[in-house]
């Protein structure tokens, strides 16, 4: 696992667009027509613990996966987990919850004390990893940047 490099960009983002067109969420609202969507790099390149992005790789050095984190202003000590996502042939092998856990170990460590998520009801399989992983559901918090999420979860540090 790195941090993410310009090098990454177009790779991870043919991932999260490709997971979001597979559950009918190429749609306006979600992450799949963020402006930075294709320069990750650039978006978390602040020089800032509050804003980050790690690159999952297999062996070879293959692009399999991310996840980013960034500090959220909706709650205090917060940081709202973004953009997990694993490539298809690359899911049920545990690769999800090792991003979890490296973007919650790394939160911690930069003194945030919550992790925050949206989702989206259609990605029943990611809601039941977030809810093994000790998260639970709260309501629709106002600073929402995704209008279609229709699920939010917390998580205490």
């Amino acid at each position: 696992m790195h941090l993410i490099t310009k090098d990454d960009d177009a790779v991870i983002a043919a991932i999260i667009r490709a997971n979001l067109e597979r559950y009918h969420l190429d749609i306006p609202g979600t992450a799949y027509f963020d402006p930075e969507l294709d320069h990750l790099s650039r978006y978390y390149d602040s020089g800032s613990e509050a804003r980050t992005y790690f690159i999952l790789t297999e062996e070879s050095g293959r692009v399999i996966g991310g996840v980013g984190m960034e500090k959220f202003s909706g709650f205090d000590r917060c940081a709202e987990v973004q953009k997990l996502y694993v490539a298809e042939g690359w899911k049920g092998r545990g690769y999800g919850k090792l991003l979890m856990k490296t973007i919650e170990e790394y939160a911690r460590a930069a003194g945030f004390r919550r992790l925050y998520l949206e989702t989206h009801s259609n990605l029943e399989v990611a809601m039941r990893m977030y809810e093994k992983y000790g998260f639970h559901l709260i309501g629709r918090p106002e600073s929402v940047v995704h209008s279609t999420m229709d699920r939010f979860y917390m998580k205490e540090l």
